[in-house]
Order: structure tokens, then C-alpha cells, then sequence
């Protein structure tokens, strides 16, 4: 089956893996010509931030998929896209990250989701939970888990 849609899920602790990423979505979305979306969740607070920081006036006047576009990693993995000849557009999404990324998998009809996340331990899991996690059991597609290099 041919892909048509592939999200790439971006998260504040991806600059570390951003390589692998991009490396990740161009193997999957290339053959299959997908196009792939580029999303980044915000928490509320990793919103204010992040509008202060891009020199937006007031987050509430923002909009988020304009904040997204800002955020380095995400200009970095729509280099990679662009240099592949890959098609893709950029969305973002403010609340919980696991939630909304599976969110936005419905949304987008996504075919393939890729995610990037740390190892951790089965105690960490438990005690903070993962969005890596939440994605990979409630997605209502096939996910791939990326791991930065250690």
C-alpha cells in the first residue's frame, strides 16, 4: 500500500535527534511520494514561551501554525524535505502532546506517524508517562519510534 500522508511529530526535546528525523521521513515519504506533515505540539506554557521568544506580540493574537513555522527544528526538517523533493506542510497544535499528536493523525487521515523519544526506564514510564508511548498504543496508524543517537 502506498503512503499518501506521513506526520512527523516534533517535540521540544528533538534537537538532539533532528538527524535521525529527518533521515526517518525521507526513507518513509520519498518512494511513496507522501506528503509529510510537519506538526509541533505546545503545552499552554511552551506556547507563551515560545511566542515571547519568536517576538510575537501576544500569543493570544498568534496563530499557532505561524509560531510552528518559526521554530528552528522545524525550519530544519523543512530543509531536509525541501532538498529531498518531498512535499509537506507545517501544522501545530497547542494541549497535551500525545493526545494531540494522535489528534492530528485523525485529522490528517495519516497513513504513517513518526515519532522521536528517549529510553527510558519502565519506572520513568510509569511515574511521567511518555508521549512516545501514548502514540505508539492510541494511533490509528502504524508509528515509527526514533531514537537519537546515545
Amino acid at each position: 500500500m502506498a503512503l499518501e500522508t506521513v506526520l512527523l511529530a516534533l517535540g521540544p526535546n528533538d534537537e538532539t535527534r533532528i538527524d535521525e528525523l529527518s533521515e526517518a521521513v525521507t526513507d518513509i515519504a520519498g518512494p511513496s511520494d507522501a506528503t509529510v506533515v510537519l506538526a509541533h505540539v505546545f503545552t499552554p506554557e511552551e506556547y507563551e514561551e515560545a511566542t515571547k521568544r519568536l517576538d510575537f506580540d501576544d500569543a493570544a493574537d498568534a496563530e499557532v501554525d505561524d509560531v510552528t513555522k518559526r521554530l528552528a527544528i522545524v525550519r530544519d526538517v523543512e530543509q531536509a524535505l525541501t532538498d529531498a523533493g518531498i512535499d509537506h506542510r507545517i501544522t501545530g497544535r497547542v494541549g497535551e502532546h500525545g493526545a494531540r499528536i494522535v489528534d492530528i493523525a485523525t485529522e490528517e487521515s495519516a497513513d504513517h506517524v513518526i515519532v522521536g523519544g528517549r529510553r527510558r526506564s519502565p519506572t520513568g514510564k510509569a511515574v511521567f508517562g511518555s508521549t512516545a508511548q501514548h502514540v505508539l498504543l492510541e494511533s490509528p496508524c502504524p508509528v515509527t519510534f526514533v531514537r537519537g543517537a546515545e
